[in-house]
């Protein structure tokens, strides 16, 4: 076992990641762009060990504006559906990068998952990610999806700027009169694009992700600064989080976004949304994906599927 870079974290192996990240922590995402940081990624990726066989997985579109997403269906008797919306600064990450997380979280909740591959920053700018995602969230909740056999319960659920995207999903879905999906999942999520909250300067560097790769995320996907504050944008700004699906927020102690996360946590239980609410001990940003390095990282994200697979008990 490698000797712990850090004792803060929640164990040696995530400790030296950190520790070589620290050393090497690659370009800064403004230096490089959008391109080049996709490119790093599939690198990264292809890297990885494949996750979990899963019977079935087919990639198909879906919605009006035939949207593409990855269906993963453990068995035949899946009984609700995950609609996941991927992280990566709303300009990275695809159905190949969060591969593996969603064949973790099928298996170990018995849930068909649908990954959706949005578009993304600087190319489409907002709101193109979350019409997308309402699309593809909406389409998986109605008889369109029951009919491609992923019927049941529909849960939304996002990582960072995913977890983001899944906010902002529920808040339209619910303004537009529906259908909401029946309980959503934020993992780390992005909720103020101002990067206004303690964490974005305490944790601003050191931890994996940097404040300023965040920033520079938020401005390619948003390029009016003046706009960052809009509740459409940021949804811990927004006035009106009544009559939202419960929630499951999990945030991470070494991250740049745990404050925002954890504000959004306590305004959904202001407003009487059912909320179970943890920070990480620990964890970094970015753990979902960080299973084959840091056996805590896998812990946690287990316990993330654990939280799905009892709401699914739950919703039935």
């Amino acid at each position: 076992m490698a000797e712990p870079t850090d004792l803060s974290l929640a164990d040696a192996e995530l400790a030296a990641f950190i520790g070589a990240v620290r050393q090497d922590p690659g370009p800064p995402a403004r230096a490089v762009g959008a391109a080049e940081l996709r490119r790093l990624q599939r690198l990264r990726v292809e890297a990885r060990p494949q996750g979990p066989e899963i019977p079935w997985i087919e990639d198909l579109t879906v919605g009006p504006t035939a949207v593409r997403a990855r269906r993963y269906r453990p068995s035949a008797a899946a009984q609700a559906l995950v609609v996941f919306l991927h992280g990566g600064m709303w300009t990275i990450g695809d159905l190949e990068s969060h591969d593996r997380a969603c064949r973790r979280l099928a298996l170990k909740t018995d849930t068909a998952v649908l990954s959706v591959d949005f578009r993304r920053a600087p190319e489409h700018p907002w709101p193109a990610a979350v019409d997308d995602c309402v699309d593809a969230t909406r389409w998986a909740a109605t008889s369109a999806g029951s009919s491609a056999g992923i019927g049941g319960p529909t849960i939304v659920m996002g990582d960072s700027s995913g977890g983001n995207l899944a906010a902002l999903s529920c808040l339209r879905l619910r303004d537009e009169g529906g259908p909401l999906p029946a309980a959503q999942i934020l993992v780390y999520p992005n909720t103020d694009l101002t990067l206004s909250y303690p964490s974005a300067r305490t944790n601003a560097t050191g931890w994996g992700l940097s404040t300023d790769d965040v920033a520079w995320g938020a401005e390619q996907w948003v390029p009016e600064p003046s706009q960052r504050a809009d509740p459409d944008v940021s949804p811990v700004f927004n006035s009106n989080l009544r009559g939202l699906p419960p929630a499951v927020v999990v945030t991470a102690e070494h991250d740049p976004l745990r404050d925002e996360g954890n504000a959004y946590a306590a305004r959904l239980a202001a407003a009487d949304v059912p909320v179970r609410h943890r920070c990480e001990a620990g964890m970094v940003h970015g753990f979902l994906t960080l299973d084959t390095i840091s056996p805590a990282a896998a812990a946690a994200g287990d316990r993330v599927f654990a939280d799905v697979a009892d709401l699914v008990i739950r919703i039935q």
